[in-house]
């Protein structure tokens, strides 16, 4: 897994599953994120190969249910992302996945409620020994590449000494949200702040806020000096928006959204 100069498919919940993943993978994105699963859930989980649909599932012991799918399409390019507190319980859910995808990420984000009072996503953010426990026990056992997510602190300062931090545990990238916890997504991503992180570490950092057009990410690129770029509503709001040429209509990409869910 290469992280320079990459389009990127940013988590979402209950919408970066794997029809979703396929679509924006098929318009240009290099990486596609899958939508965070907490640790808790997958290690109750069995690997079962799906010879009907010829996906690889994660199905949780006792209700059957599907926790995360994949497939061997997407195995060079799928990250799986994961919600957890515990450096121990992470690890024994990453191997359980390792073989199936090709990165791990921890989500370091996410401002909601129920990974917040799990002191998951974003409750991580005020813990940098935890970061750093999580982070290392990951990249000393793991073949594969480790990332993080995370989203801008108090000040500019912080959030580079932050990022100093994690890259310190050995990550292959950082991807940085450009809302600190408080905001709302109709507040204004802080390129400007992205950019301090870019200029302060010498891994890749992955620029993500306000891209909601193909030309949005050269802007990105330019005001934040990184070059790679994940985006979330730009792409849930059509998937195309990773095509060079220009976005499709919509009920195009509905049509095949429709078509992949139908397969998989």
């Amino acid at each position: 897994m290469e992280y320079e100069n990459k389009l990127v498919l940013a988590p979402m919940v209950r919408i970066g599953t794997l029809p979703f993943r396929l679509l924006a993978a098929e318009y240009g994105a290099d990486i596609t994120y899958g939508e965070e699963i907490i640790d808790h859930k997958l290690v109750k989980c069995d690997r079962r190969l799906n010879e009907k649909i010829g996906s690889i599932d994660f199905v949780e012991k006792g209700t059957g249910s599907v926790v995360f799918r994949t497939c061997d399409e997407e195995k060079d390019r799928v990250v799986f992302q994961m919600g957890t507190s515990d450096a121990v319980r992470a690890l024994t859910a990453a191997q359980m996945v390792c073989k199936d995808v090709a990165a791990v990420d921890i989500n370091m984000g996410c401002p909601k409620s129920f990974s917040v009072s799990g002191g998951m996503g974003a409750a991580l953010l005020t813990k940098p020994d935890l970061i750093h426990d999580i982070l290392t026990t990951l990249r000393r056992n793991m073949s594969i590449p480790v990332t993080c997510k995370i989203r801008l602190l108090k000040s500019s300062q912080d959030t580079v000494e932050l990022a100093r931090r994690i890259e310190k545990t050995g990550v292959s990238a950082l991807a940085v949200h450009g809302r600190k916890v408080p905001d709302r997504p109709r507040d204004p991503a802080k390129w400007s702040e992205i950019a301090d992180v870019v200029a302060s570490l010498s891994i890749p950092v992955i620029a993500n806020g306000d891209v909601f057009e193909y030309d949005d990410f050269q802007r990105i690129k330019v005001a934040t000096g990184t070059s790679s770029v994940m985006v979330a509503r730009g792409a849930l709001w059509n998937a195309s928006i990773f095509c060079p040429k220009g976005k499709l209509p919509w009920e195009e990409v509905k049509r095949e959204y429709v078509r992949k869910v139908s397969f998989s």
